[in-house]
């Protein structure tokens, strides 16, 4: 037991002692009135302690349930807290990895665009290529069919035009 909890209690019997002491002086003075008097006062005094207790416990009580209520909240906030944390945790080591994807598919689309337009000029370039040669196969077509007539008109040897173009036939 506390010590001011201790102390307390002293007083109280105290008082006690003090109120007993003039009960028995006023029984030895014979007032009658006066002694009912004290005693009605007393008896209101005690009454309104055992009341006044009553009210005390039940608010110490009521505080008590609050405390637990408000510490449990607390807890419960505590954790969601620790939760939201990792939740964010997670969610920035989710950011890193899709930036750091995002950064090798920029990467690789790069890469891809740079072959994309060299082959769009190696196309070209097959393009021109192509063009040259069929500038060079109609100009050859052109003398082979003139070779091909005057050797008809020598030879008298019908010639087949619907062969390949470096193939001359004849009958």
């Amino acid at each position: 037991m506390p010590v001011s909890d201790t102390m307390a209690q002293g007083h109280k019997f105290q008082d006690l002692e003090e109120t007993g002491e003039v009960l028995v002086a006023f029984i030895n003075s014979s007032q009658p009135e006066k002694l009912r008097r004290v005693k009605d006062e007393h008896q209101a005094l005690f009454d309104q302690h055992v009341e006044t207790k009553k009210i005390v416990t039940q608010i110490l009580k009521d505080v008590a349930q609050i405390e637990e209520s408000a510490g449990q909240r607390l807890l419960d906030m505590e954790e969601e807290k620790k939760q939201r944390e990792q939740e964010l945790e997670s969610l920035h080591e989710q950011l890193r990895q899709c930036t750091a994807k995002s950064q090798t598919s920029d990467s690789e689309l790069q890469f891809l665009q740079r072959e994309l337009e060299s082959l769009r000029n190696t196309e070209h370039e097959l393009q021109t290529l192509q063009s040259e040669v069929d500038e060079d196969t109609t100009e050859v077509i052109p003398s082979a069919v003139y070779v091909a007539q005057v050797y008809y008109l020598i030879t008298k040897i019908k010639w087949e035009y619907d062969t390949q173009a470096n193939i001359l036939k004849g009958g």
